[in-house]
């Protein structure tokens, strides 16, 4: 078992290190929109269906990892660390929105400029999550939310649902310590896992960009070609995220993503980091949490065996549902 998930650990790390982030981000390329019939590709398909029959193993994988007396050390060790996850979460939220004023736009490098009015209602947001208090707290939540349907209104909601997380961080915000406490952790778990997904389909519905920056910064792709490795990449990325949003290997796929996203900033620099750093703050959060007080979609089946018919079922349909909606709606 610990050689199993040795080699999981390695391929999520080695496969995607160099290729897992926003292609908009690093390429000039104009985005061409690719025909479905290119899409869904024999070799597609057949990735999709061997990804569904790996997600098949996971959920007795888990449990029978979870018997392990290291991974019960680590965990009990972890969740010493949950008191504080919350403030975590808002002052990392305070310094991503610093970096992103030093940087000049606010949520992603590509987006709203912060000049003007913008700039100032961003130091109050900053100002307000900075005070150790409710009021203030879901006060500077309120107005990041403005920023965000501001953002919605300058980029199209189709654009910013790359950056979905973000509600689910207000969220957080909004209802922290209330009756509506129980759903802010699967909530936030719900928006980083669809944005994941989102950024993946991007992949394979413009292909030409992702190639284009596989070319440009001379990206190992393990000998495929950059359009089957591109294609690759997001089936990964869209693997981790999925998993995210149905409950399993939570803290593993946590660390894992974290330690890519450093990886990634090492070759795509500045831009990376700032672009992705919400997503390590959000990402600390997980690993230390885990799942601990909420019931994820997948333990709603108790047995092994309706686990593993959840969880494979549902990718195709989660990963048919996406990639239709996303071609339907790109332009």
């Amino acid at each position: 078992m610990k050689r199993l998930f040795t080699i999981i650990f390695l391929f999520l790390f080695l496969l995607p290190a160099s290729g897992l982030a926003h292609v908009k981000w690093f390429t000039e390329t104009e985005a061409e929109r690719a025909p479905i019939d290119t899409i869904i590709s024999p070799l597609f398909v057949t990735f999709a269906f061997l990804s569904a029959a790996l997600l098949s193993f996971l959920p007795l994988a888990m449990k029978k990892l979870h018997a392990h007396k290291p991974s019960i050390k680590w965990e009990s060790r972890v969740a010493r660390f949950r008191p504080y996850t919350f403030f975590i979460l808002q002052y990392g939220t305070v310094a991503t929105l610093l970096i992103q004023i030093f940087e000049g736009s606010l949520f992603a490098p590509e987006l709203l400029e912060l000049q003007g009015i913008w700039l100032w209602a961003v130091w109050i947001v900053i100002l307000l999550l900075s005070i150790p208090m409710r009021i203030t707290v879901r006060a500077g939540a309120a107005l990041l939310l403005i920023l965000f349907g501001v953002s919605v209104f300058e980029h199209s909601w189709l654009h910013m649902l790359d950056y979905v997380f973000y509600l689910g961080i207000i969220f957080m915000f909004f209802f922290y310590r209330t009756r509506m406490n129980i759903w802010t952790f699967p909530f936030l778990y719900l928006t980083t896992g669809f944005s994941l997904c989102w950024v993946a389909v991007e992949k394979w519905v413009y292909p030409n960009m992702s190639a284009n920056v596989l070319i440009n910064h001379d990206i190992f792709t393990f000998g495929f070609a950059p359009g089957t490795f591109a294609m690759m990449l997001g089936y990964v990325e869209f693997i981790i995220g999925y998993l995210l949003i149905v409950g399993l290997l939570n803290r593993m796929l946590a660390l894992v993503l974290t330690l890519i996203f450093f990886s990634t900033a090492l070759l795509f620099g500045w831009i990376e980091l700032i672009g992705h750093f919400p997503i390590h703050v959000i990402l600390l959060t997980f690993i230390i949490e885990g799942v601990s007080f909420h019931k994820p979609p997948v333990q709603f089946h108790e047995r092994t065996w309706q686990q593993t018919i959840f969880i494979s079922f549902n990718f195709i349909f989660a990963l048919s549902f996406i990639l239709l909606v996303y071609y339907r709606l790109a332009s």
